[in-house]
């Protein structure tokens, strides 16, 4: 597995510190995006939080997730969260080391009382003593929050004095993107009180049997008010997988107004599903993986799109559209850009594999956001894009109308084109019928089709 090293370099580590007007949490930022263009400290926000205590509890939620890894856990992972300030809320954003668990805490307007948020998108430093500091914090006394330097020190500041060096897999740069594919293709399949919530949460293992992530989908369903298991996935069912990795959510149950949960449309296969906990001005949401033991990188919901050179030039003219908004709308971007509403949609997914949009299941929106990191890596290191790109400049490739023969190594493999939707005879195929994304056979076949450059990539 392909891995860097990132570096995060702080003014100094974020903590919780009395002051002037009581308790002040400081939340040091380290490089970032801006409507200014990139800084190496970015300000974002400066005032009080509505409800510190579950904003504290959330924020622990997201860096918990940060720092575990809920397959192969034996391994170390942490990641320091990600922000982005949208001028109306705040995102905090995690991804777990195993790559199969996103976590993200809104904290919307409602929950934020200061000045006018502002925008961009950077890492924040969740150090250990923090973290204890965040876990004592017990009552709703006014809670000072400040997201980035002292407003004095934005212009004094001579350097960093904290830095952090840490493993950045190329599976969790896909993981992010393939979450928010996934995601938007969710609809919501139950809601539940706050009781129901907290009764069915609480009914959940909080670790895998036997040491390690039970394998098999589980199915739940809405019944009576709550959520039951169900042995196959009915009308409605929501798959389940991994019940053990929705553990973070524990730390805001006492404070939930509600659960919502999303999924697709149940076919019979494992899929990924979203589980938000509905707070006072703030939602916290964990999106999982098919299975424990599969992470998002692998699902190919993207490859479609980095497949095509129309959708590159399609995402670098949606690209100049986005303007931290924490809503964006396809229709309403087609209409601003010319383009037909799924091009829009090609486009932000092909704009999703460089972490500059997210999407809101909430909302039913994208959000603008960027990801500190190199736009054009998670393109160069997919496998099977690398591969389809490799045999389409081999010559490879033969169509014959609606079918096609891919010659890759001393074999060949039939591909059949029907609508939008590609068969093949290779194993990738046979072993997952299109669930996971086209093989590496279709998306040649497709890229030949559709003329695209063969050194094509995120632009």
């Amino acid at each position: 597995m392909t891995r860097s090293v990132q570096a995060l370099a702080y003014a100094r580590p974020s903590s919780l510190e009395s002051s002037q007007v009581g308790p002040s949490l400081g939340l040091e930022t380290s490089g970032g995006l801006t409507p200014r263009g990139a800084e190496a400290h970015p300000r974002f926000f400066a005032g009080f939080l509505s409800d510190p205590r579950i904003a504290a509890r959330g924020l622990l939620a997201v860096a918990d997730v940060a720092a575990a890894r809920y397959y192969q856990r034996t391994l170390p992972a942490s990641l320091d969260p990600v922000v982005t300030g949208n001028g109306d809320r705040l995102r905090f954003e995690s991804f777990s080391g195993c790559c199969g668990v996103y976590a993200r805490l809104d904290v919307l307007q409602d929950g934020l009382d200061g000045q006018e948020t502002g925008h961009g998108t950077t890492n924040v430093d969740v150090n250990p003593p923090l973290r204890e500091a965040l876990s004592r914090i017990t009552a709703d006394d006014p809670l000072h929050l400040r997201v980035g330097p002292e407003e004095m020190a934005v212009t004094t500041l001579d350097g960093p004095v904290v830095e952090k060096k840490v493993p950045l897999p190329d599976r969790w740069l896909r993981g992010f993107a393939e979450a928010q594919v996934a995601s938007a293709r969710f609809d919501l399949r139950a809601e539940l009180t706050a009781a129901q919530a907290v009764a069915f949460l609480r009914s959940l293992p909080r670790s895998p049997s036997s040491g390690r992530a039970a394998h098999g989908a589980r199915w739940v369903v809405a019944s009576g008010g709550s959520l039951r298991p169900t042995t196959r996935p009915v009308a409605g069912a929501v798959c389940l997988p991994g019940p053990e990795r929705l553990v973070a959510l524990q730390r805001v149950l006492r404070d939930a107004t509600a659960l919502r949960v999303y999924g697709p449309v149940a076919d019979g296969a494992a899929a990924a599903s979203a589980w938000e906990v509905v707070l006072p001005g703030m939602r916290l949401t964990l999106t999982l993986s098919p299975d424990s033991s599969r992470g998002f990188s692998g699902e190919g919901g993207v490859l479609e799109a980095l497949a095509t050179d129309d959708a590159a030039a399609d995402a670098e003219l949606v690209s100049v559209l986005l303007a931290w908004e924490p809503r964006i709308e396809p229709a309403s971007l087609a209409e601003q850009s010319g383009l037909g509403v799924e091009r829009v949609r090609a486009a932000l997914t092909r704009l999703g594999t460089a972490g500059r949009v997210g999407y809101d299941l909430a909302d039913a929106a994208y959000f603008h956001r960027e990801l500190p990191y190199d736009a054009d890596r998670a393109e160069r290191h997919n496998p099977r894009l690398v591969a389809a790109r490799r045999l389409v400049g081999e010559g490879a490739v033969s169509l014959d109308g609606a079918r096609a023969t891919v010659a890759s190594g001393d074999r060949r493999y039939q591909v059949r084109e029907s609508g939008s939707a590609f068969t093949c005879t290779c194993q990738w195929w046979a072993d997952y019928r299109g669930r996971r994304g086209p093989c590496k056979h279709a998306l040649a076949v497709r890229m030949v089709r559709r003329g695209a450059t063969v050194a094509g990539g995120v632009r």
